[in-house]
């Protein structure tokens, strides 16, 4: 995979986080067809905030198909191609939180999951970065907003 974080993330704007980083090292993933990273260190203020540990995780995973789907053959008469497959992408956050003081470490989980349709990437791959370039582009942009959202429940 061409996916490779450097060390370390930048994270983006948070409230109550100020200039936060994320030192992390190459942890080893599930399975063969992913990439996973742990966050080993902190930086900025981010009271509160914990690193990775065994019973609080704090990972980052990115998972490709284990076998990419080809494009079928369109119908003789037709021309059309009846169902297009599609190749699955995911990226995993695990973050070990605590639902209340004293209690034991429970994991959030954070799921974004790219379907894209095959053949495409060989047709269309300008729009499949354009894509990718607005998803990141507009989470980074709403960051601290989605955070907030996710601790008042306003949207």
């Amino acid at each position: 995979m061409a996916v490779t974080l450097t060390s370390p993330v930048t994270g983006a704007a948070q409230t109550g986080l100020t200039a936060p980083t994320y030192t992390h090292v190459v942890d080893t993933a599930p399975d063969a067809n992913m990439k996973q990273y742990a966050v080993t260190a902190l930086g900025g203020t981010q009271t509160g905030v914990t690193t990775h540990g065994a019973s609080s995780p704090f990972t980052m995973t990115f998972v490709r198909p284990k076998v990419f789907k080809p494009l079928g053959k369109p119908n003789p008469v037709t021309g059309v191609i009846k169902d297009v497959p599609r190749n699955t992408w995911k990226v995993h956050v695990r973050k070990g939180v605590l639902p209340l003081a004293g209690q034991a470490y429970q994991v959030l989980q954070m799921t974004t999951t790219v379907d894209i349709p095959a053949g495409s990437d060989i047709a269309d791959p300008a729009n499949i970065r354009a894509a990718f370039s607005m998803l990141i582009g507009g989470l980074t942009q709403i960051s601290s907003g989605i955070g907030d959202s996710a601790v008042t429940g306003i949207l």
